[in-house]
């Protein structure tokens, strides 16, 4: 699994990983809406870009997580597949544009798990592992 959750005390804790910043990034998103769905029950019929950026990688997982659950909010969509199309550095920090898919909430179909308000820069970690993975953590504020 490229995601897992952590105890915390009234929260959760997500670490996700992957090869690449940009793979545990996307691992963190869907991380993020199995806590709240169950993934299997969303058929990506919906595309909506997204954008974020942040002075480093751990900020870009927040950043990223909470323009995730905005756009939920917004568009009324769960989400259940993403993709980055571009990830950049520059001296001004790190930059992020992708694309969400996923559909309109249906609460019946769907059946919601756990409400997830916000990611929360608690917890918050980014390391690049001893087999290179590159590992990232953040509390969700339930």
């Amino acid at each position: 699994m490229s995601y897992e959750y952590l105890d915390h005390t009234a929260d959760v804790g997500l670490r996700s990983r992957g090869q690449t910043l940009a793979e545990a990034l996307t691992h963190g998103a869907l991380g993020l809406f199995a806590l709240m769905v169950d993934l299997e029950r969303i058929v990506p019929r919906q595309e909506v870009p997204i954008q974020c950026a942040a002075g480093d990688p751990a900020a870009l997982f927040v950043e990223l997580l909470n323009e995730l659950l905005a756009q939920r909010d917004i568009e009324g969509l769960f989400f259940g597949d993403f993709e980055i199309t571009d990830l950049e550095q520059s001296d001004d920090g790190y930059w992020l544009k992708g694309i969400a898919r996923g559909e309109p909430m249906d609460i019946e179909r769907h059946q919601p798990k756990t409400e997830v308000k916000a990611a929360t820069y608690g917890g918050l970690e980014y390391v690049v592992d001893e087999k290179g993975q590159h590992v990232l953590q953040c509390v969700l504020d339930l």
